[in-house]
């Protein structure tokens, strides 16, 4: 069974919850502007090189999301501290 792939829509939703501009993810991820341009205008799968993507990804990662593929793609804040309330 298939993992379900990244896709640009979680690129561009993941960059906007960490507050990050595009030429911060593209310089994190060591890509250009306008590659990560295309990843997030894609329909569907984040069109690009898979090493491309996965950089991004790690760099979005590194800021602090976790990407979800469970049924449906999402994105969301990690835990910074394991915050757990009693």
């Amino acid at each position: 069974m298939d993992h379900s792939p990244l896709t640009g829509r979680q690129i561009a939703a993941a960059r906007a919850l960490v507050g990050l501009s595009q030429a911060e993810v593209s310089t994190r991820a060591n890509i250009s502007v306008p590659t990560l341009k295309r990843m997030e205008a894609s329909e569907g799968a984040a069109a690009g090189l898979a090493n491309n993507v996965a950089a991004v990804m790690r760099a979005l990662e590194e800021a602090g999301v976790e990407f979800l593929n469970h049924g449906q793609p999402g994105v969301r804040l990690r835990s910074q501290q394991g915050a757990s309330q009693a």
